[in-house]
């Protein structure tokens, strides 16, 4: 029975189970105290790269539905005309035009009903009244309106004609057309016309119909014309000589003489793409653009015809043409001299003039010079 007794369940389980399961209960609590170990010693480190790549809550920028629209409205806000930041956008008006408006009737109503108009501008002395007169009666009042610029001074003179009230009439003592352009046909004022006619005086219009002419302006797509020149014109370069055949030319190719400069491969003013500056007619976006090169204090605008192809729109070779199927008389009647009372007849008067525009040519040309050297962003299209 001894032996019996000493091989008993109990005493197995007693003698060797217990090391086996002391071996395994600390097993167990190793295993367990190095993942507690660890997952505590990973724990701060993810807290500290959690607070390093995201920052408290108070701390994080909202996103503001408002920050898209202030950046819209800094934009527009650059946009804006000068001066006009302290009104609403919508209330804003930085064009004008030189239309008169009745006193009475409904304002929306009177503008809705406007027909588009081109405008006429002319420097004027009383003297050549009678002239002027036929001229502006060639130009329909409901297609044309009419600017003078006086010259001499005289207005209430021309009250008795006709058209007289429909114009618009500025007054300065001996100034030249293009110091009246550059202040009071500003591209704001004048953007409501179609086309701006700048013409001198002494033009006689027999053979001149400005709705015709305007026709073939458009239909050849001319942003910068003017009517041919009558071969009894004075005439100072022979591309604006009317043509004996067509309705528009822009070149001129020498044939005879030596006083030419052109030639069949020119490609530049005065042989195309160029007006001379007694009748030029401008469209509305080259007006813009040629009132900008107009220089404040060189009234003669010498110079300028040659540079009047930048304003074309496009390629001057086509946008820039002279119209023969309308044509004009340049008579060359000397104008401006002793304050406006008189035409420059005396050779004092008229050296004077001739010798100012000669200086004014090499002011714009140095001008012009400085400008392109200057502007690294510029890029000649007429090299």
């Amino acid at each position: 029975m001894g032996p019996a007794s000493n091989d008993s369940p109990h005493k197995r389980f007693s003698g060797v189970a217990p090391p086996a399961a002391l071996v395994f209960f600390v097993l167990v609590f190793v295993g367990g105290a190095i993942v507690t170990l660890d997952h505590k010693e990973l724990q701060p480190k993810e807290v500290v790269v959690t607070e390093e790549t995201r920052p408290p809550t108070s701390e994080v920028p909202a996103v503001e539905p408002a920050e898209e629209p202030s950046n819209i409205c800094e934009f527009q806000n650059q946009c804006r005309p000068p001066g006009s930041e302290a009104l609403p956008r919508g209330i804003v008006q930085d064009m004008s035009n030189f239309e008169m408006e009745s006193l009475g009737g409904h304002p929306e109503r009177r503008v809705a009903g406007r027909p588009a108009k081109s405008l006429l501008a002319i420097p004027v002395g009383i003297k050549q009244k009678a002239v002027v007169d036929k001229l502006v009666s060639k130009f329909p009042g409901d297609k044309f309106t009419v600017m003078l610029f006086h010259y001499d001074g005289v207005v209430d003179m021309w009250r008795d004609l006709r058209w007289a009230d429909r114009a618009i009439h500025v007054s300065a003592i001996d100034q030249t057309k293009w110091w009246f352009g550059k202040r009071f046909l500003h591209p704001d004022l004048v953007a409501e016309y179609d086309y701006i006619f700048l013409w001198d005086e002494d033009i006689e219009v027999d053979g001149f119909d400005p709705i015709r002419y305007l026709k073939i302006v458009r239909r050849e797509g001319l942003q910068i014309s003017q009517p041919a020149l009558d071969r009894r014109s004075q005439i100072h370069h022979r591309l604006t000589v009317r043509a004996r055949k067509g309705e528009v030319h822009r070149r001129f190719y020498k044939t005879t003489g030596q006083g030419n400069r052109c030639y069949g491969n020119s490609t530049g003013p005065p042989c195309t793409g160029w007006v001379e500056m007694m009748v030029p007619v401008f469209s509305r976006a080259a007006w813009r653009c040629s009132w900008h090169m107009i220089q404040n204090d060189l009234i003669y605008a010498w110079g300028l015809d040659f540079k009047l192809g930048y304003c074309a729109q496009g390629d001057r070779r086509l946008n820039v043409g002279i119209v023969d199927g309308e044509y004009v008389l340049h008579r060359g009647i000397p104008s401006l001299g002793d304050g406006g009372k008189a035409p420059a007849t005396s050779s004092t008067d008229r050296l004077a003039v001739r010798q100012r525009s000669y200086t004014e040519l090499k002011i714009f040309n140095k001008r012009w010079e400085a400008a392109v050297t200057d502007d690294a962003c510029w890029t000649d299209p007429y090299p």
